[in-house]
């Protein structure tokens, strides 16, 4: 069953997930830091520290929202970080991020479809995904494009959501999850569905060794899953 955040509308999942983050755009970084209490930035750098020893030039970040994991890849040193996402309003704030920031010629957004990308073949020597795979409406599709676009060689750096198994980790991981997380999205974003939507996506979200599996079927190989804070995230690694 496909999860989506508005469940009495008939439209499908990817315009659902697009107008989600366009009502919640003006709040999503403060939301982002407060709701993980800032650990969702290391686990950003300790993802793009995955690739030091590649020295990416060319690196496409998808979903990028406002832009941080981009702005993050700029660790690298690449050359460009073209950041793409279905997602007007989170471009929109994003784009003055890097305005303020300075950061324009070095990182462009744009509006782009995960399943659809506007790149040629062969292009990028690292895709990277933070917090956005499990929004795509067909994702064997999605991860197919960025095989596509990806450079013989080249590596996909995932960051996503997982389940902790182990006690106590997983009880109050459930419970957070389930009842705090919802109440202040609600209060802060003032979209009620925005977090309810996020739990039951990552409750359906197929983790872990099955997400390692995904993604050797569409061609990755040498993948790896590397879990974060007793497994509240994962990184996934895989290889063109």
């Amino acid at each position: 069953m496909t999860v989506v955040p508005y469940k009495e509308k008939a439209a499908g999942k990817k315009e659902q997930v697009a107008e989600m983050f366009d009502n919640i755009s003006h709040r999503y970084d403060f939301l982002n830091h407060f709701l993980s209490l800032g650990i969702d930035i290391r686990w950003r750098k300790k993802a793009i520290k995955q690739l030091k020893n590649d020295q990416p030039k060319q690196i496409l970040d998808i979903a990028t929202g406002t832009g941080d994991f981009a702005i993050e890849a700029l660790a690298l040193n690449p050359d460009k970080v073209i950041g793409v996402d279905i997602s007007a309003g989170m471009l929109e704030i994003g784009k003055k991020k890097m305005k303020k920031k300075g950061l324009e010629d070095r990182i462009e957004l744009q509006m782009g479809d995960s399943e659809k990308l506007l790149f040629d073949d062969n292009k990028f020597d690292a895709v990277i995904v933070s917090f956005g795979v499990r929004n795509f409406e067909h994702l064997k599709k999605g991860l197919s494009d960025m095989y596509r676009v990806l450079k013989p060689g080249g590596k996909t750096v995932i960051v996503e959501f997982s389940r902790p198994t182990g006690f106590p980790m997983k009880q109050l991981y459930y419970f957070y999850f389930k009842y705090i997380l919802p109440i202040i999205g609600k209060i802060i974003s003032k979209d009620q569905a925005a977090y309810t939507y996020l739990p039951e996506s990552v409750e359906a979200f197929p983790d872990g060794q099955r997400f390692l599996d995904i993604l050797e079927s569409v061609g990755f190989k040498n993948t790896v899953c590397k879990p974060l804070t007793f497994g509240i995230s994962s990184i996934y690694i895989g290889q063109k």
